[in-house]
């Protein structure tokens, strides 16, 4: 027989109950965030050079308010329009290299409010 793992640890702000029949529904499995319009998305793109390996430049954009998989599309496509590399950290797109102007051009296209930094 195996045991079904403890998941009693991954219960967040919960008290105990003395009912028998409650059953725990953790709401973290449909908080998945929903995508804004692009009209009413706010990203900021600025650069930065600070702890970049020998002072290389990269492109930041953050402010996306949405799904995961929405972020890794729109981070998809700027890769794309700029010919470069690039991941997504801490909900934000990083693009190797300084396109500033560039990233701008292709998110305002796209219909979003881009600004600037």
């Amino acid at each position: 027989m195996i045991m079904a793992a403890n998941k009693w640890k991954d219960r967040k702000d919960i008290v105990y109950s003395t009912n028998p029949d409650y059953k725990y529904e953790s709401n973290e499995e449909n908080k998945e965030k929903e995508t804004l319009h692009p009209s009413k998305q706010k990203l900021k793109v600025y650069m930065d050079v600070r702890a970049r390996k020998k002072g290389k430049q990269a492109t930041l954009i953050n402010g996306f308010v949405g799904s995961e998989e929405d972020l890794k599309e729109l981070a998809k496509l700027l890769k794309t329009k700029c010919a470069v590399g690039g991941s997504i950290k801490d909900n934000e797109i990083i693009i190797q290299g300084d396109f500033r102007d560039k990233i701008v051009e292709i998110l305002t296209s796209q219909g979003y409010k881009a600004t600037k930094l």
